[in-house]
C-alpha cells in the first residue's frame, strides 16, 4: 500500500511525538542528575559514551527535530497557507528532505 506523502509526515509526527514523550523522562532525569555535582556530571558523560545510549540519544534527537519540523508544517497550513495539493506535497516531501539532512547532521555532531 502506498501513502501519499502527505500521510507519511502526519504519521511520522504522531510517532514522533510518541517517541519524545517516551524519551522525555529519560532526558529530564539524566539532566537532573548531571547538576547534580561535577562527579555526576562525569558519571552521566561516561553513560552517553556507550554507543547504544548514543544511538538512542540520536533516535530522540531526530525525533525532536522532525516533531519541531512537522509541526510547524501543520501550524502554516492552519494558518491557510500550503492547502493545495501541489503545495502540500511540495512542503511533505520538504519536510523528509530537511529531516534527513537534520539526522546526518546529528549523527555527525554525536559522533
Amino acid at each position: 500500500m502506498k501513502f501519499p506523502p502527505m500521510a507519511i509526515v502526519s504519521i511520522l509526527h504522531r510517532i514522533t511525538g510518541v517517541v519524545i514523550f517516551l524519551g522525555l523522562p529519560l532526558a529530564l532525569y539524566l539532566l537532573d542528575q548531571s547538576l547534580q555535582s561535577p562527579a555526576r556530571f562525569l558519571d552521566i558523560q561516561a553513560f552517553l559514551a556507550i554507543p547504544l545510549i548514543k544511538f538512542t540519544a540520536w533516535v530522540l534527537l531526530i525525533a525532536v527535530a522532525y516533531h519541531f519540523l512537522a509541526g510547524l508544517r501543520h501550524m502554516i497550513m492552519d494558518c491557510g497557507f500550503g492547502e493545495h495539493l501541489r503545495t502540500a506535497r511540495i512542503t511533505a516531501y520538504l519536510i523528509i528532505c530537511v529531516s534527513m539532512m537534520a539526522a546526518i547532521f546529528l549523527g555527525v555532531w554525536l559522533w
